[in-house]
């Protein structure tokens, strides 16, 4: 019985452990995905400020799309206090899991407004592009506002 007793105690003890590793983490491998996604949409904005071909992004924003379709799932309960920008700290607020269906109706917002975006690529329509392209970054801000520490 004492050795169960132990056997438990340890488990929990690396149980713990091994989720105070593991959550910085989660949080540089989002972080590390925001930072493309930001390298992503300034690239975008390049397509559209020049009114260029933006058939070619069609295939970054379906990158961006799958990015998005799991970000929920990018935070986990106990992966968050904005505590700064070091690495293994967080710029995510509270509200992230307080409101979590919010925060799951922005992350699904912004996949459906890249479906737009990615429609607007794939017609070859620059001044549709630009369009959704403002209308994409509209749709970023109203999740940062909500859930992001400044």
């Amino acid at each position: 019985m004492r050795a169960l007793l132990i056997a438990g105690g340890l488990l929990a003890m690396f149980s713990a452990v091994g989720a105070a590793i593991a959550q910085p983490d989660v949080i540089n491998a989002r972080r590390e995905g925001l930072r493309g996604m930001g390298r992503e949409m300034e690239a975008m904005k390049a397509i559209a400020d020049s009114r260029g071909d933006p058939r070619p992004a069609a295939a970054r924003i379906e990158q961006m799309t799958a990015f998005f379709q799991t970000f929920p799932t990018r935070f986990p309960e106990g992966s968050g206090t904005p505590t700064g920008r070091e690495p293994g700290q967080t710029g995510a607020l509270p509200a992230v899991w307080s409101d979590n269906g919010g925060f799951q109706r922005a992350a699904a917002n912004m996949v459906t407004q890249l479906g737009a975006l990615r429609v607007a690529a794939t017609a070859g329509d620059p001044a549709g592009f630009a369009t959704a392209f403002q209308q994409t970054g509209a749709t970023c801000g109203a999740c940062h506002r909500a859930y992001r520490a400044r």
